[in-house]
């Protein structure tokens, strides 16, 4: 502990417990910024990745196209981001469908607002 102190570059880590996401399911684990099935990782783009955890997140909650893009690609919407958000929701759904097709687990699409994400 002495010798961290002596050299304030290092950073300290702790031993704590690693935040999840359990959804009907899904497990997230985003710290490690993956997803898993059954133990079967998922693989996502980064894009992909961000979106279902903004939803995930906000469960049951209407995010609109502007929140998602403000969010997921860091920068002010312009009016135009809902085919980048339709897009990137699309190849999500289709992942999820073909890695659980079972799974209680909806993007529901919200016309002209967004999306929410919805378990049974």
């Amino acid at each position: 502990m002495a010798v961290l102190k002596r050299h304030s570059g290092f950073e300290m880590f702790s031993m704590e417990e690693e935040t999840v996401i359990s959804l009907p399911g899904l497990t997230i684990y985003p710290e490690q910024r993956k997803i898993y099935r059954d133990r079967q990782e998922i693989h996502l783009t980064t894009k992909e990745y961000d979106l279902l955890c903004l939803l995930a997140y906000n469960k049951g909650r209407v995010l609109t196209y502007s929140q998602l893009y403000q969010k997921v690609w860091g920068e002010e919407s312009l009016g135009r981001e809902s085919n980048a958000v339709s897009c990137h929701i699309r190849n999500l759904r289709e992942k999820l469908l073909q890695a659980s097709p079972s799974t209680p687990l909806h993007i529901k699409c919200v016309r002209e607002v967004g999306y929410c994400l919805e378990t049974e």
